[in-house]
């Protein structure tokens, strides 16, 4: 398949998958496609088994807060090791209740990212094998880092903000 690592993963997937891109770029010279979030784990699965893709490495999958827009993006990073080629997917979902179902059934390193992005950001990976808090105390009623939570206590009297230049 010719031209562009872009035009090829657009290919790829307009062939099962039309009408599910929403926006695709060349950010930084990665291939990045923005998806419907409906389809995202059998567009993963068809990805990784697609002959001319074959992207059989996870990189990266974590959670993105978009609080102007009231979203929470979930970026996966695949890697087909043997071609160097990689790609960068993007879905967006709802910050007030976000679901999607799992990547553990197509990559098993999904588990602990997905784990890691629960944590942090509150998104709930339907069928997830063991969905709870990897990294913060258990008993904790927020998510890090999503940006509605402040970086510090506003409240504390124990500081000098002119110290600080404030």
């Amino acid at each position: 398949m010719e031209g562009t690592a872009l035009e090829k993963n657009i290919a790829v997937l307009n062939e099962k998958f039309e009408g599910e891109i929403l926006h695709s770029a060349m950010l930084y010279d990665f291939p990045t496609i923005t998806l419907k979030k409906d389809k995202i784990i059998e567009i993963i699965k068809y990805l990784k088994d697609h002959t001319d893709t074959k992207y059989h490495y996870l990189t990266t999958l974590c959670g993105i807060h978009y609080p102007e827009l009231n979203q929470i993006a979930i970026m996966y990073q695949l890697h087909n090791m043997m071609s160097g080629e990689r790609v960068r997917l993007k879905i967006y979902l709802p910050a007030e209740n976000p679901q999607v179902p799992t990547l553990t059934s197509v990559h098993a390193s999904a588990n602990w990212m997905e784990r890691e992005t629960f944590d942090f950001f509150g998104v709930i990976f339907t069928g997830h094998p063991n969905l709870k808090r990897i990294l913060n105390v258990e008993d904790m009623i927020v998510f890090p880092l999503r940006k509605e939570i402040p970086l510090e206590d506003q409240v504390r009297v124990d500081k000098n903000d002119t110290m600080f230049g404030r």
